[in-house]
């Protein structure tokens, strides 16, 4: 067992700041390699950055979910991809710590472990003496080149039931990775992949995603530990958060640093700045950015207070979790395209920041689990009365 001095929220911030020149450098070479380049990788473990969700008795933090949207977005500010894979780490990480104690002890052996994962049940599995059988391909998965582990997804199929889907833990060398990670946006993340073909699973390693998804883990040291006991969805929606209003600011800073001397082509201004559409189009963005920092903190404080006094979740509140997540992405995303759009035509260039922040921020917008319109939805028909048309709530 390890104690460690437990760094504020201020300072892991400042951390995560310090990075910004490392990862402005990096980044677009991580675009070219469709993956984070290891000297980002060890600097993001330097800061501790990867300890977050990690529980206190190996060394981790046990951050809160507003800890780690205050992280993501000083990482966004530089780099959306670095943010993202970040981010990514803290969801399995936290779900491993819903494991039988005596798995974490496995995983948790590793310093600064990097865990990837999936939310989708897209591999099958059979039940096999003292374990289970897993067959079947995950895609997406930010981070699998550096990860040590892989929380994986399936349906179960028992003759003594019903499917019921599950949730495992994998040594990332038992999967094969596939290198089909070639996109517009978020290039960086390397979000391959991965096959299991016959692969074995111990039971221990083995849990009911039903139960997963309501909160009841099978750990008995972090069952009253307030940042282990929320639903998953919940979770997984403020952990997520922070890279889009990140972007949201990355936009503001690179539009403002090649604001002086610039014009607007075929106008009589001199100066951009003195046009009216600029003040504007920057006071818009800014309030946008605003919004969507309200909505990301909103989610976190319900997340982190109900997790501190160990309350029920109603349907309602859950459903709300996920719209204040895609309130915040829409939010953002208005604010990048806004920016974007006031910065002229040399900003296409691949050498200029803005035009990463656009791809990137599209990106998050169509993933499944921020997609403003299916949370909007989601949280509407919940407030109608309405059953949820969906588990992952």
């Amino acid at each position: 067992m390890l104690t460690a001095d437990i760094p504020t929220r201020a300072q892991l911030v400042q951390r995560a700041a310090e990075l910004a020149p490392l990862l402005k450098k990096n980044a677009a070479q991580a675009e070219q390699d469709r993956r984070l380049q290891d000297e980002t990788i060890e600097a993001l473990g330097d800061a501790g950055l990867f300890k977050l969700r990690v529980p206190k008795r190996y060394g981790g933090y046990e951050a809160d979910t507003r800890t780690l949207v205050d992280v993501a977005a000083e990482l966004g500010r530089a780099d959306g991809a670095a943010a993202w894979t970040a981010a990514v780490y803290w969801i399995p990480t936290w779900m491993t710590c819903l494991f039988p104690d005596s798995v974490q002890e496995e995983v948790f052996a590793t310093p600064d472990v990097r865990i990837c994962g999936t939310l989708s049940p897209s591999a099958l599995a059979t039940p096999a003496p003292g374990g289970i059988t897993v067959n079947g391909k995950w895609g997406f998965i930010s981070g699998a080149h550096h990860s040590h582990w892989q929380e994986v997804i399936a349906v179960l199929q028992s003759p003594d039931g019903p499917p019921q889907p599950v949730m495992a833990l994998v040594p990332i060398g038992d999967l094969r990775l596939i290198d089909d990670w070639d996109t517009s946006g978020l290039c960086g993340t390397g979000s391959v992949s991965t096959v299991a073909q016959d692969l074995f699973v111990p039971q221990e390693r083995v849990l009911p995603l039903g139960a997963i998804l309501q909160g009841q883990g099978a750990s008995a040291l972090n069952a009253d530990t307030p940042v282990y006991r929320s639903p998953l969805l919940p979770v997984a929606s403020a952990s997520s958060v922070g890279t889009a209003l990140g972007l949201a600011r990355a936009a503001k800073d690179a539009f403002f640093e090649r604001l002086p001397g610039r014009t607007i082509t075929y106008t009589s201004y001199a100066q951009q700045a003195e046009a009216p559409l600029t003040h504007l189009q920057v006071a818009e963005a800014t309030f946008r950015t605003d919004r969507a920092e309200f909505h990301a903190h909103r989610l976190t404080s319900l997340v982190d207070g109900k997790g501190e006094a160990g309350e029920q979740w109603s349907l309602e509140e859950r459903a709300r979790a996920r719209a204040d997540l895609g309130a915040a992405c829409k939010l953002a995303k208005e604010a990048v395209d806004l920016l974007a759009s006031a910065s002229g035509g040399s900003s296409i260039y691949r050498d200029v920041p803005i035009q990463r922040v656009v791809r990137d921020i599209q990106a998050i917008n169509v993933h499944a689990l921020m997609n403003p319109s299916t949370n909007t939805e989601l949280y509407g028909r919940v407030l109608c009365g309405q059953e949820p048309n969906t588990l992952y709530i």
